[in-house]
C-alpha cells in the first residue's frame, strides 16, 4: 500500500495515457518527485492551458488556438483535394512524410455504431456540407485498416458519390525496403488489390 494518497492518485492518473501501465505511470511519478519537480510544475501547467486554450478547427476539426486552423487559411493549399483522417495525428504524419498539398478533414475517430460513435458524431454533416459546396473535386479517404475503419471509408465513399466527388483510398502494401516473406498476409492482400500499371 502507498502510504500517499495523492501519489496514488498521481500514478492511477498517469495511467490514462496511452501505453502507459501501472509499472511505466509509477516510473514517471517517482522521477517527477524525485529529481524534477520544477518539470512537472511547467508540464501541469502547459497541460493546463492546452486543455483550455485548444479547440477545434472551425472546417476541419483538427485541433488548434484559433477558429481556422493554419493549414485550411493557407492560400497555398489545394482546396479542391481534401484527405479525410481519424485523428489529428494523422495530419501530422501525412504533413511530416509527404507533399501533400491539399486539405484536411478530422474525423477524430471511427465509426462504432456498438460504441455510440455515429456519423455526426464524426462531423460527418460539415463535411457533406464541404463536398456539397462544389469545390472539393477529389476525396482522398485515409482511415485505418481495421473493421471499423474500413466501415467508415464505405461510408465516406457512399457521402462523395452523392456529392459528385470522386473518392479515393489511400494504398496499403508492402512497406520500402521489406522483403515479402516478412509481410502478413493482410498486408500482402492489400497490396495485391491495390496494385497499378507499372
Amino acid at each position: 500500500m502507498n502510504p500517499s494518497p495523492l501519489l496514488a492518485e498521481l500514478i492511477t492518473v498517469l495511467q490514462f495515457l496511452p501505453g502507459i501501465g501501472p509499472k511505466s505511470a509509477q516510473r514517471i511519478a517517482f522521477h517527477l518527485l524525485e529529481q524534477h519537480r520544477d518539470k512537472a510544475r511547467r508540464l501541469a501547467d502547459v497541460m493546463r492551458r492546452a486543455a483550455d486554450q485548444i479547440g477545434q478547427c472551425a472546417s476541419c476539426r483538427t485541433f488548434c488556438e484559433t477558429e481556422v486552423c493554419s493549414l485550411c487559411r493557407s492560400e497555398s493549399r489545394d482546396a479542391s483535394l481534401i484527405c479525410v483522417v481519424e485523428s489529428p495525428l494523422d495530419v501530422a504524419s501525412i504533413e511530416a512524410a509527404s507533399d501533400f498539398r491539399g486539405k484536411y478533414f478530422v474525423l477524430l475517430g471511427r465509426l462504432s455504431p456498438i460504441d455510440g460513435v455515429t456519423p455526426d458524431t464524426l462531423g460527418m454533416p460539415l463535411l457533406e456540407q464541404r463536398l456539397a459546396g462544389g469545390e472539393v473535386r477529389e476525396m482522398i479517404v485515409a482511415t485505418g485498416t481495421t473493421m471499423e475503419g474500413e466501415a467508415t471509408a464505405h461510408y465516406l465513399r457512399q457521402l462523395a458519390q452523392r456529392a459528385n466527388v470522386r473518392a479515393t483510398r489511400i494504398a496499403y502494401g508492402v512497406p520500402v525496403g521489406g522483403d515479402l516473406e516478412f509481410v502478413d498476409g493482410s498486408t500482402l492482400s492489400h497490396a495485391l488489390a491495390s496494385r497499378r500499371d507499372y
